[in-house]
């Protein structure tokens, strides 16, 4: 029988490849062309990753385009490179057109270093702490 990884090494798999995803921009205008001057087939088995390759001609996918870095200095993205087009909005401010509501406002730990940490949920505007003492009868 064939096993799934536990939960755990899934998400961690994703969080390393989320972190070290990487801005693409899609490029069509080094298609590959046949002898005809005719865009090539866009049959499964021509643009199959596993089909047939012509050499020297970069690796054609199913939509007969290309991603390239979107910063020339970094290099193309692997087949199992995580890849983004564009960068996610800011969620620090209000966006109603977005249906971002921001951070203003919120109660934050001051002590976590996770997404409900002061640091990272006030988007360094800083804050303010307040200390509450609560006195309760012992029961």
């Amino acid at each position: 029988w064939m096993r799934l990884p536990n939960f755990r090494a899934v998400g961690d798999n994703l969080k390393d490849r989320f972190d070290g995803a990487s801005r693409v921009m899609v490029s069509n205008s080094d298609r590959v062309r046949t002898s005809s001057n005719a865009i090539s087939s866009n049959s499964a088995s021509s643009n199959s990753v596993h089909g047939p390759r012509r050499e020297g001609l970069p690796r054609r996918h199913r939509y007969n385009f290309q991603l390239k870095p979107y910063n020339p200095e970094h290099k193309p993205p692997g087949l199992k490179d995580l890849v983004y087009l564009e960068p996610s909005p800011p969620f620090c401010e209000k966006n109603p057109k977005l249906g971002i509501l921001g951070t203003h406002g919120r109660q934050c730990n001051d002590t976590s270093i996770g997404v409900d940490g002061c640091d990272l949920m006030c988007c360094g505007r800083g804050y303010k702490t307040q200390e509450v003492i609560v006195i309760e009868r012992c029961a």
